[in-house]
């Protein structure tokens, strides 16, 4: 495919109101946008109190109070500095992240993560519309109406993804105000969530926990990464394409990582403290998050709880939606930057739908699905990383288009790394829904190597580590001398 036969990495004239540049690279003068720019979007999509349900999900492991802090600071703090090291290099090449990745991967080679993006971005994306739309009827059956109502969750399923495909459509710029003022909102009310639920903690009893093993320490801390940094690390140099060239790599990296990770640390620490104190909470939110933390608050605060609640998952939603439109179009599809957003906005409407009104059984299937797509993602994220921080120079942009160009066709030594590393990877996790998704159960496969699926490791995820980890170092080694050349022209 020629730059003629792909997207021109020229750019297309720019909207006041919807933005029309899909995967292009972006002219020196749009890009104005500074390093703490980054902080709004990350924090907005990141402050919902649906990260408190990851109390939980954390002590769920069988580890203590403190145990728990730490895996949450470290497991946040860690996934989101990843993030950060890939929106170094939207500064350097001015296009979205998965273009930027067939730096790595190749033009046409980049389609293989490109897929495993795509899917896990729609996916993620679904279940917080998912999320939402629950919630809204939990909370309307505690101020006394009917939650099971079909025309109420008709209403609230057309508004919440209303919500979400009219913002992606708009795009980057609107994105960007809208997260401005969405951060204020959510962080009130967050706040206010945390004053009234605070007399429920019951410190005796949190502190009470029994200390947890090394393997479920590890299995929470990966699971915290992968719910968290790395849930958006194929997405993460689709923000810092419209920085300055001129912009510190150091400063990129920070704003990344504060604004993605302050608001969660608190979040999730709180959200122990509240697990802990009450075994039916922590029972509760495993079917439904954010209306199991409704439920401790007084009725009067239900209405802007449900509002900011919702508005949160939205916001996360959106980021993902307008991103997985860019990775359809890196994909080879041909169409609007705005019309791809509207495909991936009409596909977790339907998904949506089906969820809500169908079997709902189909939740945990679907989360099975999405933690496999972990696997093959985390270990694009270690290649791509290792690539990046070999890199001294800004990318190639029109060879980022044109397979004859310096990164090539296909780099088989990162799509080998990719499949060697998913397949091992696949090996060391589990299914955690294995009763209704039974079709998953063929992971899990060299989990004898460290003492079976009933021993001490079997639910510490070590898959998405290694992927991870084995990915960066083989990058690191085995494709030093061609980034060198590629640099060299």
């Amino acid at each position: 495919m020629s730059i003629s036969e792909s997207q021109s990495p020229s750019s297309s004239p720019s909207s006041t109101l919807i933005e029309r540049t899909g995967i292009e690279i972006i002219p020196e003068s749009e890009r104005t946008a500074k390093p703490r720019d980054l902080f709004w979007p990350w924090f907005a999509a990141n402050v919902s109190v649906f990260g408190m349900s990851y109390g939980s999900f954390v002590l769920d492991f069988g580890i203590s109070f403190y145990q728990a802090t730490v895996v949450a600071i470290i497991g946040i703090v860690v996934s989101f500095l990843l993030c950060g090291l890939i929106a170094i290099a939207g500064k350097r090449g001015s296009t979205p992240t998965m273009v930027l990745s067939r730096a790595a991967f190749g033009v046409h080679g980049q389609k293989v993560p490109g897929i495993v993006s795509w899917l896990t971005s729609i996916g993620w994306e679904t279940f917080l519309a998912i999320m939402a739309v629950l919630a809204t009827a939990t909370v309307i059956t505690r101020l006394g109406g009917d939650g099971d109502s079909v025309t109420l969750k008709i209403i609230a399923t057309v508004i919440v993804a209303a919500l979400i495909v009219t913002a992606s459509v708009l795009g980057y710029h609107t994105i960007m105000k809208l997260q401005s003022v969405l951060t204020w909102i959510t962080g009130v009310v967050t706040i206010l969530y945390v004053i009234l639920a605070a007399p429920s903690i019951d410190l005796a009893d949190v502190l009470s926990q029994p200390k947890g093993s090394a393997g479920q320490v590890i299995g929470a801390l990966v699971m915290v990464m992968t719910g968290f940094g790395l849930g958006w690390i194929n997405i993460a140099a689709d923000w810092s394409r419209y920085q300055k060239r001129t912009a510190s790599d150091g400063a990129i990296v920070f704003w990344n990582t504060f604004g993605g990770a302050i608001a969660p640390v608190i979040l999730v620490t709180f959200g122990v403290l509240l697990a802990g104190s009450d075994p039916e909470l922590r029972a509760a939110v495993a079917a439904d998050p954010i209306g199991a933390l409704a439920s401790i608050l007084p009725l009067w605060v239900l209405v802007p709880f449900l509002l900011t609640a919702v508005l949160a998952l939205v916001s996360g939603a959106v980021l993902g939606i307008y991103s997985s439109g860019l990775t359809l179009l890196s994909l080879g599809i041909r169409i609007p930057r705005p019309a791809a957003a509207g495909i991936d906005g009409l596909i977790l409407t339907v998904v949506t739908i089906l969820v809500v009104f169908g079997d709902q059984g189909f939740l945990g299937p679907f989360q099975s699905f999405l933690i496999t797509l972990g696997v093959p993602l985390a270990s694009w994220a270690g290649i791509l990383i290792a690539d990046i921080l070999r890199r001294r120079r800004d990318y190639d942009e029109a060879a980022l288009f044109d397979p004859n160009g310096r990164y090539g066709a296909w780099d088989w030594t990162s799509i080998g790394t990719m499949i060697v590393a998913s397949i091992i990877g696949w090996g060391f996790v589990v299914n955690l829904f294995a009763e209704d998704a039974a079709w998953n159960n063929w992971q899990g496969y060299l989990l004898p190597l460290i003492g079976g699926k009933d021993g001490e490791w079997a639910y510490a995820n070590l898959g998405v580590f290694f992927a991870l980890v084995l990915s960066f170092v083989v990058t690191w080694f085995a494709r030093a001398g061609r980034i060198r050349r590629q640099e060299q022209g």
